[in-house]
């Protein structure tokens, strides 16, 4: 099968990587992911051909935070093998003190037939674990 077309990896500047690292690296690990480099100032993790890059901003950089509703990403959405994983994510994202997004209407903030958890990483990026469609 050709990996034409698929993701490689995604790179996100972080303002804090160790805070980073703490919470994408538990989040990761739940979704199957492997710890792949390392050095001063980054870390990756990866999943079969895809990985995701976190790299400490420069401080000469810091000085505007992200926004998710500025030019740029969004969000990032994975998807996650069954409601019963969304069901415990969410529950370890709210013991961690990470905000769950659109709590009054979860776990349908999508729709009555989308079932997530939306929630924010230590830097306010908006982050989504989604059921599969056919459960």
């Amino acid at each position: 099968m050709s990996q034409q077309g698929l993701l490689h990896h995604i790179e996100l500047y972080v303002s804090d990587l160790k805070q980073t690292t703490d919470f994408w690296g538990w989040f990761l690990n739940e979704l199957g992911y492997e710890p792949f480099q390392k050095w001063d100032s980054g870390v990756s993790y990866k999943l079969g051909n895809t990985y995701l890059v976190f790299v400490q901003t420069e401080d000469r950089f810091l000085d505007i935070s992200y926004h998710r509703c500025r030019v740029g990403l969004n969000h990032l959405a994975f998807h996650a093998c069954s409601r019963k994983q969304v069901d415990e994510v969410t529950v370890a994202l709210k013991e961690k003190g990470m905000k769950i997004l659109y709590e009054d209407q979860h776990p349908y903030a999508g729709g009555e037939d989308y079932y997530a958890v939306y929630f924010e990483d230590p830097d306010r990026i908006k982050v989504e674990l989604v059921a599969p469609w056919n459960e």
